[in-house]
């Protein structure tokens, strides 16, 4: 499915290029990934400012190896789904509602209490690199090689599909705890890693459940 053209609105992040040189769309929020004893296997985008303006999305891995992505109207689902590859979308009423304990998510079939806890290792190291420099796709760049051996299955700049780059700018980082939920009625179980990698696009999220602060940068070519 092509992406649907945009027109960005005002105040949100998002600009267009001078002439002759790429588009670049930025989508600025949270990244949580989780795994579960069920074998379902979630990654929730919650962005706070984005051409789309404000929304969650959520990327599902079933125990089949098979992929669904949960969007909440259709056109983040035809934009999302010409970035990522799944076998099905789905348009479903999504809420995400952060608690004193983490994350409520009511996303359709997925319903999942989500426990956040302190800083994790991954956050502590991102704090030596200036968040400028981190969400810099140069810089992103540079260092993907790097981010692929020190954490597997992750990667900071990879392909969107369609000739577009994108990058990954994480700029701090939370451990995931626990969760608790039904996906169709069943029960996930416990809290598991992502063991092996999600397979939605270039990179997946750190093995060991976290929540990411992160810019996520699209860069379009040149029309």
């Amino acid at each position: 499915m092509s992406p649907t053209p945009l027109t960005v609105a005002p105040g949100t992040v998002g600009r267009m290029s001078p002439r002759n040189a790429p588009t670049e769309r930025r989508f600025r929020g949270r990244i949580l990934g989780a795994g579960s004893t069920s074998g379902v296997r979630f990654v929730v985008g919650m962005w706070d400012d984005s051409p789309f303006g404000a929304f969650t999305d959520v990327f599902v891995e079933l125990p089949d190896g098979s992929s669904v992505l949960l969007a909440p109207d259709e056109l983040v689902a035809a934009y999302v789904s010409g970035t990522y590859r799944f076998d099905a979308v789905s348009v479903v009423d999504i809420t995400a509602r952060r608690t004193a304990r983490g994350l409520e998510l009511d996303a359709g079939p997925l319903v999942a209490s989500v426990d956040v806890g302190a800083i994790s290792l991954l956050g502590r190291a991102l704090r030596v690199v200036p968040k400028s420099i981190a969400r810099d796709w140069r810089w992103l760049t540079v260092i993907d090689p790097v981010a692929r051996l020190v954490v597997p299955g992750a990667g900071t700049a990879g392909t969107a599909g369609n000739g577009r780059r994108e990058y990954y700018g994480v700029t701090g980082a939370h451990a995931v705890t626990a969760v608790s939920g039904t996906w169709a009625g069943e029960p996930l179980g416990r809290l598991t890693p992502l063991d092996p990698p999600v397979r939605f696009g270039f990179a997946s999220l750190p093995k060991v459940p976290q929540v990411v602060d992160v810019e996520t940068t699209i860069r379009e070519p040149a029309l």
